[in-house]
């Protein structure tokens, strides 16, 4: 996650300012909560494993940090288990509260988030996590920040020196039992009773999004080692990452739940700032109308050549004429999806793809520190109005619709896997379309997914706070109890479930 330089600015425009925001990180006290008749059901509790990507491993606020470990919903949900048979759950903390991540000395991750009054800024601290300062036990959270799918069976995934040559994820090399290393054999050797696996197929779709569509739609190709990093995953490569998981993982008689993969559409990453952030008065709107006549006059005999072939509609000339207005403006951006001129006619070769932006589109929560922003000190060329966005900061329907396909495949394999083993299913994806429409209500507390102000969704625009987990963790247990016949949110212990989330996140709201 880049650091929101001028995000400030464009908060105080959405009128965040006076938000009430704890960044205060209060000591956190771990309680066991006592069941009066607690029911572990056909489930064996005793060695429970999670597996999974950002949000197993409790990412908040753009980064992992202790009090964020510790309020991890796989470490809520094992609290909850020790009434039930429960063993210990061990984690692979890093050193503090600050975040980030080094390797040799050398930053290679950003500390947290944290919000200023004014917007999300990162802690002016420096990480003391040294990724080649491994840490040993026997761990029961295998969340791996950044894992894609294919990632978990991969072999080396968690070597040290891999992780300078970019083969290697940093979090796993801190924990690994060894250079050639799997996530999965390493959390079967931890020989689970009961598994979860979550938020798998989420960074199959998340670089992309996060870059802008800046990636390749894998959709026949099923050698992951050909992938490109901002690539979408092949549907047929995760739906065979996770059958040979969860085969593995209930080999041996283990039961567990399965979460499915939330569509982006809701996270606030993608969907706070709109597409017209610019204010003009008219002479202002005039000036950058009278730098557009030369486009706009090119497109118009474009459309007048090439009108009878079919190839070049009304509708797309209407799309791709520029023009701005006192008010609110549409950004200017380029969209590699619109029609190549000079491919039908290389007289038009030398128009570009610009178009203003829609509702339609996602301007990504970065491009809020770079829209307006002056291009070689020349107050003439400003990002995203004289000089039109690029494709890594903004999301086009196309690329959306891309993204929501494939995350529909993976939960379609999800479900289908879960149901052929009778496994529990946590609808995450569900939950996320509720807070996003109406919000939810946990405890006190109405979660949204507005940005900052929600209470869902953490300072990264993407992961949860504390309490999202809090309630992840409770939607959680009760798949399990609905799977498996335990009582973990059944009669008293529900408000019992949910006090216990709370406490875990009030530091964090």
């Amino acid at each position: 996650m880049k650091n929101y330089k001028y995000l400030g600015l464009f908060l105080i425009s959405l009128g965040f300012v006076s938000c009430d925001v704890d960044n205060e990180l209060e000591e956190i006290v771990e309680e066991t909560v006592v069941y009066s008749v607690a029911n572990s059901g056909s489930a064996d509790f005793s060695k429970f494993v999670a597996i999974g990507a950002s949000f197993s491993g409790g990412v908040v606020d753009g980064t992992v940090f202790l009090a964020g470990q510790q309020n991890s919903f796989p470490k809520m949900m094992a609290n909850q288990m020790v009434a039930m048979g429960g063993g210990d759950f061990n984690q692979p903390l890093v050193n503090d509260n600050i975040g980030g991540l080094t390797f040799g000395g050398q930053v290679i991750s950003e500390p947290r988030l944290y919000f200023n009054g004014a917007g999300p800024v990162r802690l002016n601290a420096t990480p003391t996590t040294e990724v080649t300062s491994k840490v040993s036990g026997s761990f029961n959270n295998f969340g791996i920040p950044g894992a894609k799918s294919f990632h978990m069976v991969a072999p080396g995934y968690g070597s040290v020196p891999g992780v300078i040559a970019g083969t290697a994820n940093p979090y796993f090399a801190r924990m690994s039992s060894s250079e050639t290393a799997t996530v999965l054999g390493d959390a079967m050797a931890q020989a689970p009773t009961f598994f979860s696996i979550s938020e798998i197929g989420g960074n199959d779709v998340l670089s992309f999004a996060t870059s802008g569509g800046s990636g390749t739609v894998q959709t026949t190709n099923v050698n992951p080692a050909t992938y490109g990093s901002n690539d979408i995953t092949s549907p047929a490569v995760f739906a065979s990452v996770m059958n040979g998981m969860v085969t593995a993982l209930t080999s041996t008689g283990a039961k567990g739940v399965i979460v499915t993969v939330p569509s982006i559409v809701n996270l606030p990453f993608f969907t706070t700032v709109p597409h017209n952030p610019v204010p003009m008065d008219a002479a202002t709107a005039g000036a950058v109308n009278g730098g557009y006549a030369g486009y706009n006059g090119g497109m118009q005999q474009a459309f007048a050549a090439l009108a009878g072939t079919g190839l070049f509609t009304q509708e797309e000339l209407d799309r791709r004429t520029i023009s701005f207005a006192a008010g609110q403006n549409a950004v200017v951006i380029i969209d590699e999806d619109l029609t190549d001129l000079g491919a039908i006619d290389s007289a038009f070769a030398a128009i570009p793809k610009f178009r203003q932006a829609t509702p339609d589109d996602f301007l990504l929560l970065t491009s809020s520190g770079f829209i307006g922003t002056i291009v070689g000190g020349n107050p003439q060329l400003i990002n995203g109005v004289t000089v039109p966005l690029g494709d890594q900061w903004v999301l086009t329907p196309e690329e959306k619709a891309a993204i929501q396909t494939a995350t529909d495949s993976y939960n379609a394999s999800i479900i289908s896997i879960a149901s052929a083993n009778n496994l529990a299913v946590a609808d995450l994806n569900v939950i996320l379309n509720a807070a996003a429409s109406t919000g939810i209500r946990f405890d006190a507390f109405n979660l949204t997914t507005s940005f900052v102000s929600g209470g869902l969704v953490s300072l990264d625009g993407i992961h949860l706070t504390t309490r999202g987990y809090g309630l992840m963790a409770n939607k959680i247990l009760e798949a399990i109890d609905n799977q498996y016949g335990s009582n973990f949110v059944a009669s008293n212990n529900v408000n019992k479930a949910a006090e216990l989330a709370v406490v875990y996140s009030q530091s964090f709201r």
